[in-house]
């Protein structure tokens, strides 16, 4: 059977809501990535076989297979297929799964799984009413109060018995890292510089910002009862990230080195009550599968929707936070959504390799209570 190895994976800088990408629709920075793994690569377009993207709300300019119209707005082979799929904020995460499950059917030899989400031009939640009606039937079976995120956030917090004080320690653990690795180059590899139609050059992500403990505890929380505010929340964002996958035989071909493998993958459903906890049940999900315990996992890479959600992760596998989000996460650098999957395994690649290590778990919490997971290998 085919094996599928990552030969290349890159990502925009994250732009925050209204910055520097916000000028850029959703296609201008796809096509940025797909085009840029291809380069990095040095092959020809029109031997990668499909490209599978993630977007998470697929109106308006977002719409109608954002993945393929990025392809056709770079004018390279347009034999060239694209599909873009929705599981909600892990979209491209199971992109990738469904690329090198492809590869490894023998279905596809090149892949690219991507993702994009422009938050400035395309707001979250603006395809939810587009038409006469809503998902729910009148018996939906499930309690979904208003502002369900921050309300599956702080049901979590509650029963892990996490304050105000607890995310606000993490806020600014995320914030102190993203800088740290800013400032050491730590992100410089894995980064495309994106060009801007005036001249300039957006190299760096947007989202970090000076923070402290004081500072935080003065932000007002979301929640009139609760204790999430915007420095213990995922940022509003624009960005897209980009893997290039290969069978195995077709990199050795073009004397391509394999970087990784994807040595597991799960998506699961979790407890809908408290909604994020999908990140809980897909590491101990694939933690099983693999015969591993977390102890055997060099770096984590938990979405960072909310502080409470890794918080609550890290009690559920009494995890070391020392091997986890290491370099930030989606509190300092941003989540734009469909994006975020790819870019998370984008970082976690490089970081295996900055590190010499061998194994990260990425893993994220999804709208409609789902959980995915993934464990790349390095080759």
């Amino acid at each position: 059977m085919p094996e599928a190895v990552i030969v290349e994976a890159v990502r925009t800088p994250i732009g925050r809501r209204n910055g520097a990408l916000s000028g850029l629709k959703a296609v201008e920075l796809l096509r940025h990535v797909q085009v840029e793994v291809i380069r990095r690569a040095g092959i020809e377009p029109g031997e990668v076989d499909q490209i599978i993207g993630g977007c998470v709300t697929q109106v308006g300019e977002q719409s109608l297979n954002v993945t393929r119209n990025a392809w056709l707005n770079s004018g390279l082979d347009y034999e060239v297929a694209a599909t873009t799929v929705d599981t909600s904020c892990g979209s491209a995460q199971q992109a990738n799964h469904l690329v090198a499950a492809l590869i490894a059917a023998g279905a596809i030899d090149v892949g690219i799984a991507c993702g994009v989400e422009s938050m400035s031009r395309v707001p979250v939640g603006t395809n939810l009413y587009q038409g006469p009606g809503h998902y729910k039937t009148p018996d939906y079976p499930y309690d979904d109060p208003p502002k369900a995120q921050f309300g599956g956030a702080e049901r979590i917090a509650a029963r892990q018995g996490l304050t105000r004080a607890d995310v606000d320690a993490y806020g600014l653990r995320s914030q102190q890292r993203a800088a740290r690795a800013r400032d050491e180059g730590r992100f410089d590899r894995e980064i495309s510089p994106v060009p801007l139609p005036d001249g300039t050059v957006v190299s760096a992500d947007e989202g970090i910002r000076e923070t402290t403990l004081d500072g935080l505890a003065a932000l007002r929380p979301v929640l009139p009862d609760g204790i999430h505010t915007a420095g213990t929340t995922s940022q509003i964002s624009d960005g897209a990230a980009a893997v290039l996958w290969m069978s195995r035989e077709r990199a050795a071909a073009h004397g391509l080195r394999p970087r990784a493998r994807l040595a597991h993958q799960v998506v699961t459903g979790a407890d809908p009550y408290y909604l994020l906890d999908g990140p809980t049940v897909a590491t101990r999900k694939l933690l099983k599968r693999a015969g591993m315990s977390l102890a055997d996992v060099d770096l984590v890479e938990v979405n960072e929707a909310f502080a409470a959600v890794v918080l609550s992760w890290a009690a559920h596998h009494d995890a070391d936070l020392d091997r986890v989000n290491v370099n930030g996460g989606a509190i300092s650098l941003g989540h734009p959504l469909g994006s975020s999957g790819t870019r998370l395994l984008v970082t976690a690649l490089h970081e295996l390799e900055r590190r010499d290590a061998e194994t990260a778990l990425v893993t994220m919490c999804c709208g409609g209570s789902l959980g995915t997971a993934s464990l790349l290998v390095r080759e």
